[in-house]
């Protein structure tokens, strides 16, 4: 006989913090990809110097202090949320 799985109504501290860090890593890589193909469409080769040409600047990969931040204020809007019911 299978076992059910276990159901869990409320979440602790440590997992609502590793579900927003998730989150935030997510929303990073998905806005760098987001401007990483803006980048692309807009790069073209020059026909003489065969140098990439554009207007637009290659978007720097976010890194850890990027998505640590985005979580930070992420876990303070759940916080803002919860003290002002």
């Amino acid at each position: 006989m299978s076992q059910l799985p276990e159901v869990k109504f409320n979440k602790n501290g440590y997992e609502i913090r590793t579900d927003i860090l998730g989150m935030a890593k997510s929303l990073v890589q998905d806005d760098f990809r987001a401007k990483f193909n803006g980048w692309e469409m807009t790069a073209a080769r020059d026909e003489k110097t065969g140098r990439l040409v554009t207007s637009v600047s290659m978007p720097q990969f976010p890194g850890l202090d990027k998505v640590l931040e985005t979580a930070e204020k992420m876990y303070e809007f759940v916080n803002a949320s919860v003290s002002k019911k």
